[in-house]
């Protein structure tokens, strides 16, 4: 007696379709592992990616950050304390890779592929939880670091309320948070 499931396996171990896939996924799997052996692709960071990786990666990292920072909640940011705190934050960690109003270049930014958005020009691209979840989580093969596991939430936070003041700042207004913020006293934890 042939039950539904036997005539349904029959027909598709009679389709002529399975062997060429499975010979097709095997011979990509082989290709992909003899050009990763092989050397050939180069990860220097002084090599730009193709266009199309960097699409690729982009776009994953964009949809990544949106998704993940969904359901976080922002607190209160328009607090100058928030701002001073974040500033300084901002001052200490940040400047290197993402400049600063007057800041127009760094030795380290130099070296690092892909180059780091200048966040003043770009920090509006990005909602505060999506900011948020970016500074706490970091961004794989991008130099961007998981800050999280060094700076409590309230810590990020100032962090993100600096950060949405930073597009309108000048440089003179910048360098008036620089005094006003004073000399770090290294505690970052």
């Amino acid at each position: 007696m042939n039950t539904t499931h036997d005539n349904l396996e029959k027909t598709v171990m009679n389709k002529g379709w399975i062997k060429p896939i499975l010979l097709l996924t095997s011979g990509s799997v082989i290709v992909a592992l003899i050009v990763i052996y092989s050397g050939t692709i180069n990860v220097a960071a002084n090599y730009p990616d193709h266009a199309f990786t960097r699409w690729l990666l982009h776009t994953t990292m964009e949809q990544s950050v949106k998704a993940h920072a969904s359901d976080i909640t922002v607190p209160e940011l328009n607090q100058p304390d928030k701002i001073l705190n974040g500033f300084r934050h901002y001052r200490e960690m940040c400047t290197g890779c993402h400049l600063a109003p007057g800041i127009t270049s760094s030795e380290i930014r130099q070296g690092l592929m892909p180059q780091p958005p200048v966040l003043q020009k770009t920090v509006n691209n990005w909602s505060p939880a999506e900011l948020f979840w970016i500074i706490k989580n970091g961004v794989r093969m991008t130099a961007m670091p998981a800050w999280g596991s060094t700076h409590n939430d309230e810590k990020i936070w100032e962090m993100v309320a600096f950060l949405k003041q930073l597009p309108a700042m000048t440089e003179e207004q910048y360098h008036t948070l620089d005094q006003k913020a004073g000399k770090d006293d290294g505690d970052d934890d």
